[in-house]
C-alpha cells in the first residue's frame, strides 16, 4: 500500500484497502470554522440528535470573520461562539489565526490520523503524515454526530523532488510548478504524496504550504511521510505523544509518478484568474502592482516572514504600493515580534494585520479595488477572490511578494538577493 492507503486502512479498521474502494472510516479530528460552521450545519446537526460524538475531537475556530468587518460577520462569530459553548466544545479558538495553522500548532494534526474540516484547505494537515481533507458543512453535521465518514480510497500521484533549491526559491514555487503541470483538475479525487531528498529536507512550515495547496490541483489530500522533522515540530508545540511513522511499501501502487529537479526550479507565479496559469517570474516580470500580501494559512508562517524580511530589512517599499502582512497565528505574530521581524517589516512600509483569513478570503482587512494588481502569498487567485472582480491577483512566494513590493512591479527576488 501507499501512504494514503495505509492511513485510510487504519481509520477504517482494515488490514488493507485499495484505490476506488468505498470504506467507512473513524474520524480523529473534526474541524469547522465560522464561515462554514454552525451557522450552516446547526439545524441539520439538531435533526441528527444534537450531541457531539466526542467533544475532545471536535474543533471550532473563528478565523474568517475575525475581527468582524460588518455587523453580519459579528453576528456569525457570536452564533459560532454560542453554539460551541452550548455543545460543550472544549476546543474553541477565536482570533488565534487561520484554522489550519491552529490544527498544526495545537497538536490536532497527528501522524497516521484522519482529519476532516469544513474548508477545502484542510489538506494542509497532510504535512504531518496524516490524511486531512475538506468536507461539506452538511456532512460535517453527520461526522459530529457519529464520528464516522464514508470515503472512496483515492488514487495517488507520487511527486518526487530531488536536489537543492536555488537561493530565493521556496516551497510555494515547488507546489505552483506541480499545479501548473497537473492543471486545476488534474488530481481530482486523488491524493498527492510528496517525497524525495528536497521534500524530506523541507521544514514543517514549507511542508504545510505544499500540502495546503494540493487541493488547487483538485487533490483530496497532500501528504508527507512523518519523520524527525515532524516529531520535533510536535514537541516544540507541546505535543509529546510518540508515534510510529507510516511509510509506503516498496511496491506501492501509484496512478503516476512526477519527478522534478529542484536545482532547475526558478520562482513561479500563478497568473489571473487561475491557480494553474503558472509561469516563471521572468515571463511576467515588470507587471505593475498596487498591493503585495504576505500571510494566511499558506504563506504567513515564521519561515515566510523571515524570507520576506531578509529582502525588506533596511529598505522601503515602492511609492504607490502597499504591503499587507498577516502572520498565520497569534503564536507566530508574537514570535515574529519578539525577533524584531514585525518591526523591520513595518519600518519598510508594511501594515501589520492580526492573524486572520480576512484579506485572503476577500471579506475584510484590505480588499482590492477595481483595476488593482496584487501579488499574494495566499492560495487562490479566482476572479473577485480578494475584493473587486475587476482586480487581478498573482500568486507567488513570500520572497517574490516582498521583492515585488520593493519595486512596485513583479520582480524576481533573486535579483535583490544578489544585490545584498
Amino acid at each position: 500500500m501507499n501512504l494514503t492507503e495505509k492511513i485510510i486502512a487504519r481509520a477504517a479498521g482494515q488490514e488493507r484497502v485499495s484505490a476506488d474502494q468505498i470504506v467507512t472510516a473513524s474520524v480523529d479530528c473534526a474541524m469547522a470554522h465560522d464561515m462554514l460552521g454552525p451557522k450552516v450545519f446547526a439545524d441539520t446537526f439538531e435533526r441528527l440528535g444534537g450531541k457531539i460524538w466526542d467533544r475532545r475531537k471536535a474543533v471550532i475556530v473563528a478565523d474568517h470573520y475575525f475581527p468582524a468587518g460588518t455587523v453580519a460577520q459579528a453576528d456569525v462569530i457570536a452564533l459560532t461562539r454560542k453554539w460551541a459553548r452550548e455543545h460543550g466544545v472544549e476546543n474553541y479558538y477565536e482570533g488565534e489565526g487561520p484554522c489550519h495553522q491552529i490544527l498544526a500548532e495545537k497538536g490536532y494534526d497527528f501522524p497516521g490520523t484522519l482529519v476532516v474540516g469544513t474548508d477545502s484547505h484542510t489538506c494542509s494537515s497532510g504535512a504531518f503524515g496524516c490524511l486531512g481533507t475538506g468536507i461539506g458543512s452538511t456532512e460535517m453535521a453527520a461526522v459530529l454526530a457519529t464520528g464516522q465518514i464514508w470515503l472512496r480510497v483515492p488514487r495517488v500521484i507520487l511527486v518526487l523532488w530531488n536536489g537543492k533549491l536555488q537561493r530565493g526559491v521556496m516551497a510555494k514555487d515547488m507546489i505552483l510548478k506541480v499545479i501548473g503541470d497537473i492543471g486545476h483538475a488534474g488530481a481530482t479525487y486523488m491524493a498527492l504524496e510528496f517525497a524525495g531528498s528536497t521534500a524530506d529536507a523541507l521544514p514543517m512550515d514549507e511542508r504545510l504550504c505544499m500540502s495546503n495547496m494540493s487541493v488547487e490541483a483538485g487533490a483530496k489530500a497532500g501528504i508527507f511521510a512523518a519523520d524527525e522533522t515532524t516529531r520535533l515540530y510536535l514537541a516544540a508545540h507541546g505535543c509529546e505523544r510518540g508515534f510510529e511513522p507510516l511509510r509506503p511499501d516498496a511496491n506501492a501502487d501509484y496512478e503516476k509518478v512526477l519527478s522534478y529537479d529542484a536545482e532547475a526550479l526558478v520562482p513561479q507565479v500563478a497568473c489571473p484568474h487561475g491557480v494553474d496559469r503558472v509561469k516563471s517570474v521572468s515571463e511576467v516580470a515588470g507587471v505593475p502592482i498596487q498591493c503585495a500580501y504576505i500571510g494566511s494559512c499558506t504563506g504567513g508562517r515564521l519561515h515566510d516572514l523571515k524570507a520576506a524580511v531578509k529582502l525588506l530589512r533596511g529598505r522601503k517599499i515602492a511609492s504607490g504600493c502597499r504591503l499587507l502582512v498577516s502572520p498565520a497565528s497569534k503564536r507566530i505574530w508574537s514570535e515574529a515580534d519578539r525577533q524584531g521581524i514585525l518591526g523591520d517589516l513595518a519600518d519598510a512600509g508594511a501594515t501589520i494585520l492580526p492573524p486572520t483569513c480576512g484579506a485572503c478570503a476577500g471579506v475584510h482587512s484590505g480588499l482590492l479595488a477595481a483595476g488593482e494588481n496584487c501579488v499574494s502569498s495566499t492560495n487562490r487567485n479566482f476572479r473577485g477572490r480578494m475584493g473587486s472582480r475587476d482586480a487581478c491577483v498573482y500568486l507567488a512566494s513570500p520572497a517574490t511578494a516582498a521583492a515585488s513590493a520593493l519595486r512596485g512591479r513583479l520582480t524576481d527576488c533573486r535579483e535583490l538577493l544578489q544585490e545584498g
